[in-house]
């Protein structure tokens, strides 16, 4: 198993890397994350990676963190995700989102990933449930939803704002106890992030 690699940057072709390590080039797949931290060619780089053997292929994936590969290695096991779905979703949410996501049993934010139908984003609700504890550091904020119709319609109305799913789920927690329908509830949440953003430089 290649669990790490370090070496010169040599090539990069959309989300794949030519990596010079020790005089042999290896072709490496990366997330979304760990493209955005690539350094100039030339320069060196190190990444944490996992290596999957086909029939017909040897594959390399690179990831930027420890984290970013061991959310790899539980996705990949679970029926139906390949590496390169696998891929897609550490590309399109991030570790803690997922892990809301998760929580509130969202399967509308996972049915966003590219590839990934209802049925998927089922499986991956239930398969990932008790297997993302581990991977997380600090509070995952979940929106304690009930029957509390406007609340989810509020946290959605953030979210297609352009607000991640937790703080979306972070705000509307925090004004839930306001009451009012969704507008109100969204006003208030909007009210609320405008707040931080007046003390925060």
């Amino acid at each position: 198993m290649i669990g790490r690699i370090k070496g010169q940057l040599v090539e990069v072709v959309e989300n794949v890397i030519l990596l010079d390590a020790g005089g042999v080039a290896y072709e490496v797949e990366l997330t979304s994350t760990a493209l955005a931290r690539l350094p100039a060619r030339d320069q060196q780089l190190s990444l944490y990676t996992h290596f999957v053997v086909r029939e017909d292929a040897q594959l390399l994936y690179g990831f930027a963190t420890r984290e970013e590969r061991d959310l790899f290695r539980v996705l990949i096991r679970i029926n139906g995700v390949g590496p390169k779905l696998a891929v897609k979703l550490i590309s399109s949410i991030d570790l803690h989102d997922l892990a809301v996501s998760v929580a509130n049993k969202d399967v509308a934010m996972l049915m966003r990933v590219p590839g990934v139908g209802r049925k998927t984003a089922e499986r991956l609700l239930v398969e990932l449930k008790d297997k993302l504890g581990d991977l997380v550091s600090g509070e995952v904020a979940t929106l304690d939803r009930g029957d509390n119709r406007a609340a989810l319609e509020a946290e959605g109305a953030l979210i297609s704002l352009g607000y991640k799913s937790s703080e979306a789920a972070r705000v509307i927690n925090s004004v839930r106890s306001e009451g009012g329908n969704a507008e109100d509830l969204l006003r208030a949440a909007l009210q609320r992030i405008g707040k931080v953003a007046e003390v925060v430089p």
